[in-house]
């Protein structure tokens, strides 16, 4: 028999809590910072290689989420089989390295290639990262920490925009790309020597066994993962709520400087903060309210995100409508604050619904959906939309496809409060 579970050992291997979620949080800020250059700098990269936005919300959304959502699925299977940190390392390599070759990139063909390159190695940092802090946490933790670690994307996106952008308006579009590129490496040397790998489901109430050679293939953990509503509605509703995050903030920087007067410089400031400030602080408050409510009321999960979604409609329509910058990004705040609650609620709950073994191949089938649906359709939809309504709204046509996102709100919250629904039917079969 293999034992996957153990008595939590005092440490976690030399290495504190703290310092192991802090490096596997900077790994995700340069896993969102890479992801998200492309989007910061648009407007330049058009410029330069003479694409449209439609080709725009291709490559920063279906092209780079065809490689990250499905190559994902096999790199979880075998990282619930291995060293989970070893899997991260290797990732963060790969994309970093990608990353130099999006700078190189002479014109679309050859940006479209660099991009899916980055999309294979992030495909490997966050599902391993997630079943690391399930083990290095107690299930009481996690909501927190899962929290503080989902603060990659508002901290990556906040520092691609100070950072990227103030090298693009200072030397050239290519040199963030180069530089982004060459810190990857040396953190992906830094993770594999100084995180250690946790004893998988040392925090789980009971000692889970597998007998040696029976762990489920990859074919029985995906139906597994499917079979079950709770986790396939989980799934389903992040995708929304993502197809909204993802088409807002891949166009919002080419939205604030061509329709609404910003300056590259500007953007690199006050869209900086902005994001930081609206997706940093919002992310960490919904990981401190999962573990407050969740306790009590496992629909939390749920209805929590569910509420943050209706609350942010009206201030993201006011964002589109907003005739100066400034009235715009101060409206924008509202909907970076609550947009992401969803991410720590809905991934701390798939989390403690499945089994220690399971834990990376379950964060990847989440992120198959969240990211196929959310970063693969949301920007192209945008991209796609703003073409269509250029010829009638030649200096507005983003603004209109905003318009066009809208709905895609009330859409993810209905489908929030159905997860909360199944959730609460299933409560007397769950452990709380």
């Amino acid at each position: 028999m293999a034992v996957t579970h153990a008595p939590p050992p005092s440490g976690t291997a030399g290495a504190s809590r703290g310092f192991v979620l802090g490096m596997l949080c900077f790994v995700y800020v340069l896993n969102f910072l890479d992801r998200q250059l492309v989007s910061i700098l648009a407007k330049p990269i058009q410029d330069g290689l003479q694409i449209t936005d439609g080709q725009l919300g291709y490559v920063t959304g279906f092209y780079f989420a065809l490689f990250y959502c499905f190559i994902a699925i096999p790199v979880g299977w075998l990282a619930d089989r291995t060293n989970r940190v070893k899997i991260l390392s290797l990732a963060c390599g790969l994309w970093s390295g990608a990353t130099v070759a999006c700078g190189l990139a002479g014109n679309y063909g050859q940006l479209v290639a660099a991009r899916m390159a980055v999309g294979v190695g992030e495909a490997g940092g966050v599902p391993p990262s997630y079943a690391i802090i399930s083990d290095t946490f107690p299930r009481e933790q996690r909501g927190t920490a899962m929290g503080i670690f989902n603060l990659g994307p508002p901290l990556g996106s906040a520092l691609g925009v100070a950072f990227g952008a103030s090298l693009a308006a200072a030397y050239d579009w290519r040199v963030p790309f180069y530089a982004v590129g060459a810190i990857g490496v040396v953190t992906a040397v830094a993770v594999y020597f100084m995180v250690p790998e946790p004893v998988r489901g040392r925090f789980d109430p009971a000692p889970v066994q597998v007998p040696v050679g029976k762990e489920p293939g990859l074919g029985q953990a995906i139906a597994d993962f499917f079979g079950n509503k709770l986790l396939a509605v989980a799934a389903l509703a992040s995708g929304a709520a993502n197809f909204i995050t993802y088409g807002l903030s891949n166009f919002a920087t080419l939205f604030l400087m061509r329709e609404k007067g910003m300056t590259l410089e500007e953007v690199a400031v006050w869209y900086a903060l902005a994001v930081g400030l609206g997706m940093g602080t919002g992310i960490f408050a919904s990981g401190k309210l999962i573990d407050r409510f969740a306790v009590r009321n496992k629909a939390a999960y749920a209805t929590i995100p569910a509420l943050s979604l209706v609350v942010a409609l009206p201030f993201f329509l006011g964002f589109a409508a907003a005739d100066r910058w400034e009235v715009g990004l101060a409206l924008l705040f509202v909907p970076l604050f609550l947009n992401s609650f969803f991410l720590p609620a809905t991934v701390t709950f798939v989390q403690g619904e499945v089994a220690p073994g399971t834990r990376v191949i379950a964060g990847a089938l989440l992120l198959l959906v969240m990211n196929l649906v959310g970063l693969g359709l949301g920007p192209t939809f945008v991209g796609m939309a703003s073409d269509y309504f250029r010829a009638d709204y030649p200096d507005h046509s983003l603004q209109m496809a905003f318009y066009a996102l809208a709905p895609m709100y009330l859409i993810a919250a209905l489908l929030f409060l159905w997860l909360a629904r199944l959730i609460k039917r299933s409560a007397p079969a769950s452990v709380a």
